[in-house]
């Protein structure tokens, strides 16, 4: 099994890099994302990180996968613009359903 992997803009990408990944894998296009996203599952990676914007765009694919599989763990990240504001957090729901307890603000 692969170990990470990073999914996102250029900048993101290119920092994940630098920061010793190896499979990295910069998208324009919410297709060419869900596309990368299937791939990487399938070479059975352990953790896909991406950034919120393309989780954002590609969510019900990543409930799908994460609802009936540990792994791979898809963690998604602020990018360079900073964090989304959302009413859901996918990181608590992600901690919830792996270690069963929600996490209090």
């Amino acid at each position: 099994m692969n170990s990470i992997a990073v999914i996102g803009d250029v900048d993101t990408v290119t920092g994940f890099k630098l920061g010793g990944v190896k499979e990295g894998y910069a998208v324009e296009s919410p297709e060419e994302a869900e596309t990368t996203l299937r791939n990487l599952i399938k070479e059975n990676f352990s953790i896909i990180i991406i950034t919120e914007k393309i989780g954002d765009e590609l969510r019900e694919v990543i409930e799908g996968f994460t609802k009936s599989s540990a792994l791979p763990m898809i963690i998604e990240i602020p990018d360079k613009s900073g964090p989304s504001e959302r009413a859901v957090d996918p990181m608590r729901d992600l901690i919830k359903r792996v270690i069963g307890v929600e996490m209090v603000k």
